[in-house]
């Protein structure tokens, strides 16, 4: 049976992704937080905020669409795949895995095939 803090870590992240909600998404992490991405490492919730501030800025843009394609959660980890398009990228896949304890992600990976649009 799935953990509470993982399922409503994995059901609220898309919800605040997708209204730019910086302070209900950055409530989620700590300092020790750790987000990998194809980029590398980001490590402490000052780093991850700044990551969060550029791309919703990007999904603020007229234009978006965001569409969840799967969500599982079993234990403390949750895993969800999604979709999604601003007004500069396609995201034709895009996979997220969080490692919740505590009602707070210690760990998050990102990957994602993304094309810009022009």
């Amino acid at each position: 049976m799935a953990s509470r803090p993982a399922r409503a870590q994995s059901l609220r992240l898309p919800r605040t992704y997708s209204f730019g909600d910086i302070a209900g998404t950055m409530a989620d992490y700590t300092a020790e937080s750790r987000f990998f991405t194809p980029d590398g490492v980001l490590r402490g919730s000052e780093a991850i905020r700044r990551f969060f501030v550029s791309l919703f800025e990007e999904f603020a843009k007229p234009g978006k669409s965001f569409e969840m394609l799967r969500q599982e959660v079993d234990g403390d980890t949750a895993y969800i795949v999604w979709k999604a398009e601003t007004a500069d990228n396609r995201f034709a896949l895009g996979t997220d895995t969080f490692i919740v304890q505590n009602g707070k992600i210690v760990t998050q990976t990102f990957a994602g095939k993304i094309s810009p649009k022009r």
